[in-house]
């Protein structure tokens, strides 16, 4: 007696499904971060580069020497010494103007005076001016205020830190410190 045809489709299908879920486990058992059977990761895992990059490292092209380098991208600031060695680094708040990227001088330093806002801010360390005019630098606000009514139509260039990040900015930039703008 001649097997019958629903027979022979069934064994292609059974043979199927057998290559299709061994193919499946060779590929799940070398997939990158896979454990192998003994509860080690795959040896293909340990091939894959890990590269994770610091946001806080200091961006390359940024400069050499001293230097204040402020991202426009970022949000960020970094304080490096004359070894090229970043001494801190911390998130900033831009205003609505900002500088050109660019490397210029500080110009001016403020103790404490009233931002364009209406807040009041210490330790303003300036180094631009924006295309209308507007001093644009770094400032740290001394306490949370409610913004003057209407501030919200105010250009500022105010890029504000922190209290403790505006007291190491004030200590490391003085007159004629250099300050490197990048995206």
């Amino acid at each position: 007696m001649a097997p019958s045809s629903a027979g022979f489709v069934t064994a292609l299908t059974t043979a199927a499904l057998a290559t299709v879920g061994f193919l499946a486990y060779q590929a799940s058992a070398t997939a990158p971060g896979k454990a192998g059977p003994d509860g080690t990761p795959a040896a293909v895992a340990s091939q894959v580069p890990q590269v994770k990059r610091d946001p806080t490292a200091l961006p390359a092209g940024s400069g050499e020497g001293s230097r204040v380098v402020y991202s426009l991208d970022a949000d960020r600031v970094w304080l490096v010494g004359p070894a090229d060695t970043v001494t801190r680094t911390f998130e900033v708040t831009p205003g609505s103007v900002d500088p050109a990227p660019g490397v210029y001088a500080v110009t001016s330093r403020s103790n404490a005076i009233t931002g364009t806002d209406g807040i009041p801010v210490e330790h303003v360390v300036r180094f631009a001016s924006g295309a209308d005019g507007v001093a644009i630098g770094f400032s740290a606000a001394v306490r949370d205020p409610a913004p003057l009514a209407g501030s919200d139509a105010v250009l500022t260039g105010g890029i504000r830190e922190s209290r403790a990040d505006g007291d190491a900015m004030w200590t490391f930039a003085m007159i004629g410190a250099k300050v490197v703008v990048i995206h």
